[in-house]
């Protein structure tokens, strides 16, 4: 019988399911803007952590697709669980739709504060918190873009020990993002972020090809050629404002797949190599 390599059986063994832990609230008084009290209004946080002995101590905060309106859970449980069989802690953030009356920041927001509590349960998680990257698809992708390229420092003085965390991600990982709000955009995650008739300097703020710096983290980014949803180009831009920043990122672009595939069936290529980079910025073994 034929062995199976050693990367292909682990991403076999991610069809075998971790097993989450509850849902911690980002902000158990209640987050700032909420406009209810509803199960939407209230943005968590979902951990599926390795087993002792496959953990890296590595963690990935998952920001699921959905056009801003809905979340994916293959996007989010299904990468999760893949993450957490390579090693990695899968952190799926639930985070407040536009189609429940939200716009930017509050996602934003959002992301941030998932960082940031990630960070600070480092210990009980048994993860390094200067290890903590983000991940995200579609318009999930988007979100996780925007925390790429408008991250802060934390507050010092601030009275929430949480809030004084960084909320920069040590890299990020971006599938078939939605990444401009300009002309390359996806409308309906337009809409749903910044409303049907956002200000100009908005438009400009939230296209994030137009705001990487040096200080961007490392990034693996993908795409397919025939994505009919979210157009190639949103990766294809942000890859080059990352060159242009020299910022390190690998990109690769596959022609077969449609949008939101996730894993596939088999899973598709990119989970292979998206390991193989995580790798080398030391997620894992």
């Amino acid at each position: 019988m034929r062995l199976l390599t050693p990367l292909l059986a682990s991403l076999l063994t991610a069809a075998v399911h971790a097993a989450p832990l509850a849902p911690v609230l980002l902000w158990p008084a209640g987050a700032p803007g909420a406009l209810g009290d509803k199960d939407h209004d209230k943005p968590s946080l979902t951990a599926f952590l390795p087993a002792t002995d496959k953990a890296t101590g590595a963690a990935i905060v998952i920001c699921p697709g959905g056009g801003y309106g809905g979340l994916a859970g293959h996007e989010g449980a299904g990468y999760a669980e893949w993450l957490a069989q390579n090693g990695i802690a899968g952190i799926v953030l639930k985070y407040r739709l536009g189609s429940k009356g939200y716009r930017h920041p509050a996602m934003l927001n959002d992301a941030a504060r998932a960082v940031r509590l990630t960070r600070s349960n480092a210990s009980e998680w048994k993860i390094d918190p200067k290890r903590v990257g983000i991940m995200g698809s579609s318009a999930g992708g988007h979100l996780a873009s925007t925390l790429l390229t408008h991250f802060d420092a934390g507050k010092a003085d601030a009275t929430d020990p949480v809030e004084r965390l960084s909320s920069r991600p040590d890299l990020g990982i971006l599938c078939y993002a939605v990444i401009s709000m300009g002309p390359t955009t996806h409308g309906g995650s337009k809409s749903n972020l910044l409303g049907n008739n956002p200000a100009p300097e908005l438009v400009e703020q939230l296209s994030n090809e137009k705001q990487v710096t040096k200080e961007t983290p490392p990034c693996f980014i993908w795409h397919t050629w025939e994505d009919s949803a979210v157009k190639v180009e949103n990766s294809l831009d942000f890859a080059a404002a990352l060159r242009k920043s020299g910022v390190p990122f690998d990109l690769h672009v596959y022609q077969k797949g449609g949008h939101g595939i996730g894993l596939g069936a088999g899973p598709h290529p990119w989970a292979a190599d998206c390991l193989f980079w995580l790798k080398a910025q030391g997620f894992t073994k």
